[in-house]
């Protein structure tokens, strides 16, 4: 099992359309959502930059970071054996990736993921 690559960084917003029109303006690829959704994805390369609306965010950011890994239930063994608790086990999201998430020392939920060949 090994890290393979990095597949998307979700961060959270006040204001999608102040942050859509930042983005759209530095030329990145809009893929879903827009300047009225809750959740907008740009492509970045063969990875994605995703903008979730958290309006009771009050200062600084947060975000999630997801991992594309070869083997998701490996890595949560993994995660299990340094005795770190995931939110949740592995499980098929309906956008096609099985995964989970752990959260680091300071709270960032970290995400592992693999496409499923469907």
């Amino acid at each position: 099992m090994r890290i393979e690559s990095l597949s998307a960084i979700t961060l959270f917003t006040r204001n999608m359309a102040r942050a859509v029109e930042f983005y759209n303006a530095l030329g990145f690829e809009l893929l879903y959502g827009g300047s009225k959704a809750g959740f907008t994805s740009y492509s970045v390369g063969n990875s994605y930059l995703n903008l979730c609306v958290d309006s009771q965010q009050s200062s600084g950011g947060w975000g999630r970071i997801i991992f594309h890994v070869s083997d998701v239930d490996v890595m949560h063994s993994r995660v299990l054996n340094l005795g770190l608790q995931p939110e949740f086990a592995p499980q098929d999201a309906s956008w096609g990736e099985r995964y989970f998430h752990v959260l680091d020392p300071d709270g960032n939920e970290i995400s592992f993921a693999k496409l499923i060949v469907q």
